[in-house]
């Protein structure tokens, strides 16, 4: 599945091409314990206010699970805990290529608080297509319905 939005290109992992400079970063697919996601949304000043999987960019040294809970607590204030791999989705742009590793994570502590993100929800797979999502974010969709499909 390709999924074309501007100037950016973004598919399944399956369908990297050429080498060109990667940037790795991860993604948490929170699940609460009703079977719902939390997806946040970002400022207009960045991203003009879509939603996404909260997370973000690998720092020197960190695996991507350290990655994942360190950016989950920065930006929400939750400690988590990292699971399974769910998905890993390619963009491509002009002069690098983003790879998004998304794994399943649920709460271990914390109180939700909106660091970054303007807003928050907690989705059922019913309600997933019922926000803006970067176009990242949306090409793991059909992913996580069937996940949360196996899990209702």
């Amino acid at each position: 599945m390709r999924l074309a939005i501007k100037a950016n290109l973004c598919y399944d992992v399956g369908g990297m091409a050429e080498e060109y400079k990667t940037l790795d970063v991860v993604a948490a697919l929170i699940m609460d314990e009703h079977g719902r996601v939390l997806a946040t949304q970002c400022p207009y000043t960045k991203h003009d206010g879509g939603w996404e999987f909260p997370g973000g960019k690998l720092e020197p040294g960190e695996s991507l699970q350290q990655a994942l809970e360190r950016e989950i607590s920065e930006e929400l204030a939750l400690q988590i805990e990292v699971g399974e791999l769910l998905h890993i989705v390619v963009c491509e742009y002009p002069a690098f290529r983003v790879k998004l590793h998304c794994f399943i994570c649920r709460v271990m502590g914390g109180t939700l608080s909106l660091r970054e993100h303007i807003d928050a929800r907690w989705l059922s797979a019913a309600e997933l297509l019922t926000v803006n999502w970067l176009p990242a974010d949306e090409e793991l969709l059909p992913r996580l319905r069937h996940y949360m499909g196996e899990r209702s």
